[in-house]
């Protein structure tokens, strides 16, 4: 699966479970009749938020990913493609983590409440890294695909050959083209 495509579908997933784990915590609350959980789930999802934006501006990779790409091997052929299994493999935590937390909302409205803060700020945190390595990769000339591993290790990259982004330089066009 090519990295990029994995680190979209990554933050969809965060914001998917942000959103339900909110609807269930707003449910829960409104079943109890509990308005102070409501008031402070919306101000940690605020912090979430704003938290998540902050750290999402910028539009180069984050110091993890950098060092998963500069550690990528680099390979002729494109691995084995399956989607299914990469995501799986990759994002169980993620997965773990929704169903405990909408789990506990049945007893507890401020544990899904709290969880999709966090999903929130995931989400919002990497919503430009995908965009930061499609940059390397068009500087490269370089593929990222996402290598097929054990759930229990880190993620581990491999990178193939692809095709270089080449612009124009438009000053130099418009030099020799005599236009001022």
């Amino acid at each position: 699966m090519l990295l990029t495509d994995f680190m979209r579908t990554a933050v969809l997933l965060f914001g998917a479970a942000a959103s339900l784990l909110a609807a269930l915590a707003v449910v829960g609350a409104s079943g109890d009749a509990d308005v102070l959980v409501l008031y402070v789930g919306l101000a940690w999802w605020a912090v979430a938020a704003m938290a998540g934006g902050w750290l999402g501006r910028r539009t180069h990779p984050s110091p993890g990913i950098s060092r998963m790409l500069s550690g990528a091997r680099t390979s002729l052929a494109i691995p084995e493609l399956e989607p299914a299994r990469v995501i799986v493999y990759r994002l169980w935590a993620l997965a773990v983590f929704a169903l405990a937390c909408g789990g506990l909302g049945v007893l507890l409205p401020q544990v899904p409440a709290i969880g999709a803060g966090y999903a929130l700020l995931v989400a919002l945190a990497w919503r430009r890294q995908e965009a930061a390595v499609k940059a390397i990769e068009g500087r490269d000339g370089a593929r990222f695909y996402v290598e097929r591993g054990s759930p229990f290790k880190p993620t581990r990259v491999v990178r193939t050959p692809g095709l270089r982004k080449v612009e124009p330089d438009f000053e130099r066009v418009r030099q020799a083209s005599g236009a001022t």
